[in-house]
């Protein structure tokens, strides 16, 4: 499935976002032309000497402080620059998603705790992740495991972008694509099918509701844990590290063990906040491989809006 049609643009709109899709796209066909190694590394030194240098960067080192208040200016530093590096090559290796395999003459993926995956196959499934390395390898990897499905994903705010993300991973033979905007129905549906759909649940959405991240509450999205319980299907975690250049290991994690108290709301609550911890102790083991510049904690408008509800 292709993202749902866009609402109509305005001019100005139509202008803004083609001029932005003109450059992005005229530095995939750039990638592209140069091979997947050339294009990562090239992608990783303009994330390290441009990205770093935005007004982002300063976000990261507020998100790092609040994480890791015990390690040196130094250590945080040198994660910053790891993560933009990552990011850069991220974003080069989209002009070549097509050339990611677990098989083949140049393997690019492996996976680990294949076992986890064979406990769950043919039923319904939450794998839950986050935006580790490069995450698009983790719904390559499960197709390449016949874990048929969907992922759900933000789009980005440029449909033409979005446009052509969703062309390069249907190349791949993706999972089907739901925004996380729609698709509800289509996500229980696939569920109750005993298919597999795979989320990032590491962003902060001011939908959701406050939930311990690092030692402070983070707005946290609640659907994972409603699914799970509503439809009584275990809940699988990954995490992807990038092992040097364009190539990661992508490591399935044991399910979540949580057992329902039969107060709904409760439970859901209390389950947020398990995927939350779960969700941190990847991020700890490796925080480099992280993506820091998410407004992950809430602002002081956030928190009064949560007491509403």
């Amino acid at each position: 499935m292709t993202p749902m049609t866009a609402p109509a643009l305005s001019l100005s709109q139509k202008l803004r976002y083609g001029a932005e899709a003109a450059l992005f796209l005229t530095f995939m066909g750039f990638f592209r032309l140069i091979g997947l190694d050339a294009a990562s590394a090239v992608g990783g030194f303009i994330g390290r000497n441009i990205f770093a240098r935005t007004r982002v960067t300063a976000r990261a080192r507020e998100n790092l402080a609040l994480a890791f208040p015990e390690k040196s200016v130094a250590e945080r530093e040198a994660i910053i620059q790891s993560m933009w590096d990552n990011l850069g090559r991220v974003v080069a290796e989209y002009a070549h998603l097509d050339k990611f395999d677990l098989h083949g003459p140049d393997p690019r993926i492996r996976v680990e705790n294949v076992a986890e995956i064979e406990k769950i196959r043919g039923q319904g499934v939450l794998i839950l992740s986050g935006h580790f390395a490069n995450w698009e390898m983790m719904p390559i990897a499960a197709a390449r495991f016949g874990l048929d499905g969907a992922i759900v994903y933000r789009p980005p705010n440029n449909p033409y972008v979005d446009r052509y993300i969703a062309r390069a991973r249907a190349k791949k033979g993706y999972a089907e694509q739901i925004s996380k905007h729609h698709g509800t129905r289509r996500i229980f549906t696939l569920l109750r099918g005993g298919k597999a759909i795979l989320l990032l649940a590491d962003q902060k959405t001011n939908e959701g509701i406050p939930a311990p991240f690092f030692g402070r509450d983070a707005m946290t999205t609640p659907a994972p844990a409603a699914l799970a319980l509503k439809l009584k299907v275990p809940v699988l975690f990954a995490s992807n590290k990038r092992m040097g250049g364009a190539r990661f290991a992508v490591t399935v994690h044991s399910p979540l063990n949580f057992t329902p108290s039969g107060d709904a709301d409760a439970d859901m609550r209390a389950m947020t906040v398990a995927i939350n911890r779960r969700l941190e102790e990847m991020v700890r083991a490796d925080p480099a491989q992280w993506l820091w510049i998410h407004r992950r904690w809430p602002t002081a408008r956030d928190v009064t809006t949560s007491k509403r509800l």
